[in-house]
């Protein structure tokens, strides 16, 4: 349960539909942020067709000589905010971070946002990123099955769109995933078949009216929204993904469509880590490292991470 103190405050926040510009503003006053970590990143650009995609690569802290001959992995990262505002600047403590406590590299994707540029644009930016990562155009010394798709909210949406793609084109493979309150439905209304919507539609910052506004503005016709790109609930097929980790928040209207994709994948005979924060809001990932449910959230991560690491190692060893 929550407070009600609480409660009041976050309905007092959670209202109106979404209104690009200001929400862009109120994005860009992450850049101000004094407790932004000033880890080794490097700026480069991937093309998609004759655009010139940025990325940002982290860099994690110097290990110790001991462990400097492990294997470099990389997670590829792509932002939330609902296709339509945040950016790799305004998500740089999220990716220092993120390489600070993972210890691999972490690859930042600058997709193009809506309304500008339409479904399936911003899609299109983060799989040539994806594309040129996993064909060694960025980063030559680092393997396939060394690299993880991750993503937030709509970057969580991209992030299993992408796997969803690679998968069916063969273009390349997928290892893993980590999904982290990804927005994978088509419909945030009263039609919705999801329980989490309506009892965590209002009142929780996110809201269910602006995941409905979120989605016109990211569609270009009503019909993108049957496209399991733009909605990977709409799929047919579920297997042949990669092993997948997906966080939700408790008190979140994505909740449920999270969970049933995970179910989804698992029931098609993937490998499926499942973690709901309790007590946490919609965009939790994005609060600082010392938060409980960042906390939480990490050593999810990195237990899959090195899970999943230890199991492919060991499929290596039968093979020879």
């Amino acid at each position: 349960m929550m407070a009600k103190a609480i409660q009041a405050v976050l309905q007092a926040l959670s209202y109106g539909g979404v209104e690009v510009a200001s929400a862009r503003r109120i994005a860009e006053l992450k850049k101000l942020d004094p407790t932004r970590i000033f880890l080794k990143k490097l700026d480069m650009e991937v093309y998609n067709r004759e655009y010139k995609v940025p990325v940002r690569l982290y860099f994690p802290e110097e290990k110790k000589d001991e462990e400097a001959n492990e294997t470099l992995s990389v997670l590829l990262f792509f932002h939330g905010g609902g296709w339509t505002t945040e950016s790799v600047e305004t998500y740089d403590r999220v990716c220092s971070r993120m390489a600070q406590s993972t210890g691999q590299l972490v690859l930042s994707v600058g997709y193009r946002l809506a309304p500008e540029h339409r479904f399936p644009t911003g899609f299109e930016d983060c799989y040539a990123a994806a594309g040129a990562l996993f064909w060694g155009k960025i980063l030559p010394g680092i393997l396939p099955e060394n690299i993880t798709v991750m993503g937030d909210s709509a970057g969580g949406n991209l992030a299993a769109a992408v796997c969803m793609r690679a998968r069916d084109t063969g273009d390349f493979t997928v290892s893993r995933q980590i999904l982290i309150y990804p927005a994978l439905a088509n419909c945030y209304t009263d039609a919705s078949p999801y329980e989490s919507v309506r009892t965590n539609g209002s009142g929780y910052l996110l809201t269910s009216v602006k995941m409905e506004d979120y989605l016109k503005l990211y569609e270009r016709s009503s019909a993108d929204r049957q496209d399991p790109y733009f909605s990977p609930l709409c799929a047919r097929d579920y297997s042949r993904l990669p092993d997948s980790l997906i966080l939700t928040a408790e008190f979140d209207p994505l909740r449920d469509e999270g969970e049933e994709y995970g179910r989804r994948m698992r029931k098609a005979g993937g490998r499926v880590r499942i973690e709901r924060i309790a007590g946490a809001l919609h965009g939790y990932f994005a609060l600082g490292i010392k938060h409980l449910y960042v906390q939480e959230s990490f050593r999810h991560i990195n237990r899959f991470l090195h899970v999943e690491r230890a199991i492919q190692e060991k499929g290596k060893e039968q093979e020879m």
